[in-house]
């Protein structure tokens, strides 16, 4: 069943329409940078998009600090919202479970198309973000500096972008979660992703306000940027952790919530 879901992702046209549109926004800022030659002064905007001017190796953490507090999760939310519900819609869901496939069996291969789904979208903004960024930005040095503004090697630089990388997918495993826990409770794949994303946008907005100093340790975005602290020197790996232990608790709190659901579901459609 995983090869199933899996084969459906990559040869999906929405797929790669989906992943071409979040890849959009990253290329135009680039173009309009190497156009400009203006950057947001250090501290602003973006992520590391201050200092892509000078080095475009940079540019896929930038490309990261641009896609991942709204394109990424608003695609995911789309995708994981489809999972379940979607196959209901179309009332194909029960043709599926009269196979011999189990219905845990089946949530896990549908969660496992999320994280691919995931997983093909960051390396593809990330791979497309260094080729335009040493196209249009240059190449200016051999070393990088980090944030503390110490220097680091290639090797240092390319070490912790994967870890980024890997990071923003794993940042992205609560919202889908919690889409796909809507999935087996509405009918409807676009209510799924509307709840997950009213849930974000909640999140977000709470992150603003001192009266929610209490949840802001809890929220879903909270910690969704933190990969920039893989570039400081030593690595602050405090909020990194925390970031990854709290994406954790809401994979295996709102995973769990969907499999008690779906597999008491009735299936009637």
């Amino acid at each position: 069943m995983i090869r199933v879901e899996l084969r459906r992702l990559v040869r999906s046209r929405r797929t790669w329409v989906t992943i071409l549109m979040i890849d959009a926004l990253p290329v135009l800022v680039a173009v309009l940078l190497a156009w400009t030659d203006l950057g947001p002064r250090p501290g602003t905007g973006p992520a590391f998009l201050s200092a892509v001017l000078t080095d475009g190796k940079l540019f896929p953490l930038a490309a990261l600090g641009i896609v991942v507090p709204l394109l990424l999760p608003i695609a995911v939310c789309l995708m994981a919202g489809e999972t379940v519900a979607g196959e209901g819609q179309l009332g194909t869901l029960r043709y599926v479970l009269i196979r011999p496939v189990g219905r845990t069996h089946l949530l896990v291969a549908k969660l496992v198309s999320i994280v691919a789904f995931a997983v093909l979208a960051v390396a593809v903004v990330a791979a497309t973000a260094y080729v335009v960024g040493l196209g249009l930005l240059g190449n200016a040095s051999q070393a990088v500096s980090s944030v503390s503004g110490t220097t680091l090697t290639g090797r240092e630089l390319a070490l912790r972008t994967l870890l980024a990388l890997a990071y923003a997918i794993l940042s992205m495993l609560g919202v889908a979660s919690i889409a796909l826990f809507l999935s087996t409770v509405v009918r409807s794949p676009l209510a799924a992703a509307l709840g997950a994303l009213g849930l974000l946008v909640a999140s977000t907005l709470l992150l603003t306000l001192d009266a929610a100093d209490v949840l802001k340790p809890w929220l879903p975005t909270r910690y969704w940027l933190a990969f920039v602290d893989l570039f400081r020197d030593p690595i602050h790996w405090r909020d990194v952790v925390r970031g990854s232990l709290l994406q954790l608790g809401y994979l295996v709190v709102f995973l769990g919530a969907a499999w008690a659901n779906f597999v008491t579901k009735d299936i009637t459609d």
